[in-house]
């Protein structure tokens, strides 16, 4: 995941280097999931048939084009390009890695592998843009994409090499169509139950504040550094402030989900999503205030966007039976990075909407963007509630 956050943490000057407009730069953050989607229901499927370390080798393969081909990238089109390569790269690494782990790891300390293995994508958020940061400030940002490169070219070796291969049952009646990476039918048994349509809804409004949120935390963090005070400048570089917040936000979904059993999933959601949105609103307004306070202020913001994650995750396991939680699964990933592509775009596009990257009131319309799903869901279960109580 070395190349997941590059980008991001070099927006600001990739954007002013390139002659984006804010929402060409959101589209461009917004091309990996755009890759990510379009390719993940094929790399998951694939792994019924094929040996999962030659799919996971291919996606590193993909992320490796992806990551340095941005190292090339001389504007818009190129970098979204790339940036749809390194999306697809991943996706081809996340799933079919989880399932290596799984068909390798039984009884009951699988879930506790599991867990071990989805907290690194947090992790690998902090650490791919603390590289980044790092690496431009010392040899420049096309260095920190070639550096970025690397870490898929060595996930992938240490796979191939370190992982044992487990001969894979072939059905001669598995056909790769449409119908096999999309289930359109088993879809909608999902979304006819309304809890699981409503946990669904939930993760894609989730997710766009999140990725939303993280594709422009560094630019973010720019904004308010030519707010400070004479004297009064951010200490570190940006890039690695935001990975240290990525890195505090981790534990956030754990505990969040603990709380969630003591008060309620529901209502642990609702207060949840409210709280994120607002936190977003109260981050825009301090913008100017004393560094210190604007990174409470983020710190505090990124723990409540996260804080959801892992009860929405455990709600729509538990709403549906056994025999549609695969296609449940796959259709809550679909949503929850259809909102991941859309979260960096729209950011942008408010931003540019509201009057530019150096006007106040802009930022606080892109957080407001973002965060409006999170801000409505009381009221949007209130009168689901309403409906399904006046059937």
């Amino acid at each position: 995941m070395l190349g997941f956050a590059t980008y991001a943490a070099l927006l600001p000057e990739l954007r002013d280097l390139w002659r984006l407009s804010n929402a060409e730069a959101g589209l461009v953050g917004s091309a990996f999931f755009g890759g990510y989607i379009a390719t993940v229901s094929y790399w998951t499927a694939l792994t019924d048939r094929v040996d999962g370390r030659r799919i996971y080798a291919a996606g590193c393969g993909l992320a490796v084009l992806g990551a340095a081909g941005c190292a090339a990238a001389a504007g818009f089109w190129s970098a979204a390009l790339c940036q749809i390569l390194l999306g697809a790269g991943i996706a081809g690494t996340y799933m079919p890695g989880l399932r290596l782990l799984s068909d390798r790891v039984g009884g009951p300390s699988q879930s506790r592998y599991i867990a071990f293995y989805t907290s690194f994508f947090g992790i690998g958020t902090a650490l791919s843009l603390a590289l980044a940061g790092f690496l431009n400030a010392a040899a420049g940002w096309r260095t920190a994409f070639l550096v970025s490169a690397a870490g898929p070219l060595l996930a992938g070796i240490a796979v191939l090499a370190l992982v044992r291969e487990i001969r894979v049952q072939k059905s001669g009646s598995v056909r790769f169509s449409l119908a096999t990476l999309f289930p359109a039918a088993a879809w909608r048994k999902v979304v006819a139950i309304r809890t699981a349509a409503g946990y669904t809804a939930g993760y894609a409004v989730h997710c766009l504040e999140l990725f939303g949120s993280r594709a422009w935390m560094v630019a973010f963090l720019a904004f308010s550094a030519g707010l400070q005070a004479h004297g009064m400048e951010y200490p570190w570089n940006l890039a690695a402030i935001a990975a240290l917040v990525n890195l505090i936000a981790v534990p956030s979904s754990i505990f969040g989900n603990e709380l969630a059993l003591r008060i309620g999933r529901g209502r642990w959601i609702l207060i949840a999503m409210t709280a994120s949105g607002a936190a977003g609103i109260v981050l825009a307004l301090g913008a100017a205030l004393h560094w210190a306070v604007v990174l409470a202020l983020l710190v505090a913001h990124a723990l409540l966007v996260m804080a959801d994650s892992g009860t929405l995750t455990a709600g729509l396991v538990g709403a549906v039976p056994a025999e549609l939680r695969g296609a449940a699964l796959g259709l809550y990933s679909l949503a929850g990075f259809a909102g991941g592509m859309l979260g960096p775009a729209l950011f942008g596009a408010a931003l540019d909407l509201a009057g530019g990257q150096a006007a106040p009131s802009a930022w606080l319309w892109a957080y407001i963007t973002i965060g409006a799903g999170g801000l409505a869901a009381p009221f949007a279960a209130r009168a689901l509630g309403r409906a399904s109580a006046g059937r």
